[in-house]
């Protein structure tokens, strides 16, 4: 079974990693990655210990034991059993790192359960996938993916002016593989995982075919280079300060890949238009990953109005009838997306031999998901007012004791010491205001697509055929009045 240690390991691989100008030498010691790392690796110490190896791992067919996000559930009960498995790892990290382990393992999982949709569309290589799942599946890996074009010019195709130079492609092909060239992003926990997954998530044209390929890479293969974005783990002076920046930064990162040589084992599809966009929706891939998701964001709701329900005990308001009901508000708000996991299981389907959630509810908690956290992080700021920022600079403060004296007769709480008022507003700011906290809501915002894409999604998958047939029903059961006969014209003078 992996441990973390074996995990961080795999890290001093010689990946290829730039970062305020420089090329990163290590990861897992680096000053940017070091704490995400040790997250990473608590997730599989985790799952190894012994009282925890039955809940959060199953068998393989090879007698491996790996995380149960490789699982392919073909039960209800197998569904749920999955689903407390990765409850018990967002836990962890309280749901903050959107892109861990689970998430891309959910996506090659059910696109190896979806082999027959590679089988029946041009370009898809079904054997290709069901052996890359064995391969990770037993190795426990980390996946990352990229499935989005840079932001080039979005009024045009991935083939069209500027963009046909930017996005990755295939330059070249022989016997021995294919060769891309170009970019890709938005690479969320790409430095810390094994391989990438890369692909394309969006339609594309016919002449487009160059660029309708799916491939996983590993990490450190010989021309992928990454391009990190800002490390908010680096800027974190202490996790006294930001103890959430400076342990859940997964950091995103662009990627290039410079004429990369990916062999024919590692594609899953291989110039099929029909098959790239098919590989997504015909069989249930992007719902099964994005279920992961909806997990992961019950178990930060709620972390988040258990920090909300703290503030206002820590302050005095919680007992104030507007404060109430605000906080039952927030916790109606984190109920509807556990009631949204709980009904895509109950009603949930097979696909094959598979049960999977329901894709209806999976959109529908995905569109009220996209609008709810923006306003939770504002009600959060709403109920923390001030005291978020009536803080002491750092915990450098506390040594100092003529500071450390004013910090005791300053921050005071009806319920709490003075440090331990500082340390649940330095939480909550590192949650709500920091620019971790501001990166986490661009990305619960648009993780999962542009609104539009994802109400699209819900429109698509609702069962309009019984909405309206209500409707026409209803209506075929009356209309207008029959009309009354005309009375008969009486004779003038008659």
């Amino acid at each position: 079974m992996r441990v973390g240690a074996d995990y961080l390991q795999g890290l001093q691989d010689g990946r290829c990693i730039f970062l305020n100008g420089e090329r990163v030498a290590s990861v897992a010691e680096h000053a940017a990655f070091q704490g995400a790392a040790r997250s990473v690796a608590a997730l599989y110490d985790f799952q190894a210990r012994s009282e925890n190896v039955e809940r959060s791992t199953f068998e393989t067919p090879t007698g491996a034991r790996v995380s149960r996000a490789w699982q392919m559930p073909k039960t209800y009960a197998e569904l749920v059993q999955r689903r407390e498995a990765l409850v018990a790892w967002a836990e962890l990290h309280h749901g903050f790192m959107g892109r861990s382990p689970d998430h891309v393992a959910s996506t090659i999982a059910c696109m190896a359960a979806g082999a027959d949709v590679y089988r029946r569309h041009e370009g898809g290589r079904a054997n290709a996938v069901l052996d890359y799942y064995a391969y990770a599946r037993d190795r426990d890996l980390y996946l990352s993916y990229v499935i989005i074009d840079p932001q080039a010019d979005r009024s045009k195709g991935a083939g069209e002016g500027g963009n046909a130079e930017v996005a990755v492609r295939v330059v070249d092909e022989d016997p021995g593989g294919v060769t891309i060239r170009g970019a890709k992003m938005l690479g969320t926990g790409a430095a810390l995982s094994d391989e990438v997954l890369v692909t394309t998530l969006r339609p594309l044209a016919p002449s487009e075919d160059r660029f309708a390929f799916t491939a996983v890479v590993p990490i450190a293969a010989a021309g992928v280079k990454l391009m990190s974005r800002r490390s908010y783990e680096q800027a974190a002076p202490s996790s006294f300060d930001y103890p959430l920046s400076s342990r859940f930064d997964e950091n995103d990162a662009l990627l290039y890949f410079d004429d990369v040589k990916i062999p024919w084992d590692r594609i899953f599809v291989h110039r099929g238009v029909a098959a790239q966009l098919a590989q997504w929706h015909e069989a249930p891939v992007h719902a099964f990953q994005n279920y992961q998701a909806e997990i992961r964001l019950m178990v930060k709701l709620r972390f988040l109005i258990g920090l909300a329900h703290k503030i206002t005990e820590l302050i005095g308001t919680s007992n104030m009838p507007s404060v109430r009901q605000t906080l039952g508000e927030l916790a109606a708000d984190c109920s509807m997306i556990e009631a949204f996991v709980y009904g895509m299981e109950a009603k949930g389907a097979h696909y094959g031999p598979y049960f999977i959630p329901d894709r209806g509810l999976l959109y529908a908690a995905q569109v009220h998901g996209q609008a709810l956290y923006p306003r939770v992080i504002q009600t959060l700021r709403e109920l923390s007012g001030g005291g978020v920022l009536m803080l002491p600079s750092s915990v450098e403060d506390f040594a100092n004791p003529e500071i450390a004296s004013l910090i005791g007769r300053t921050q005071h709480s009806p319920v709490a010491s003075s440090e331990e008022r500082v340390q649940l507003f330095k939480l909550a700011w590192d949650a709500i205001g920091s620019e971790f906290a501001s990166r986490h809501v661009q990305y619960e915002t648009f993780y999962s697509g542009p609104r539009h894409v994802v109400a699209g999604m819900s429109y698509r998958t609702f069962d309009w055929g019984r909405a309206k047939g209500g409707v026409e029903g209803f209506l075929s059961s009356y209309g207008l009045p029959e009309a009354a006969p005309a009375a008969p014209l009486m004779a003038v003078g008659g």
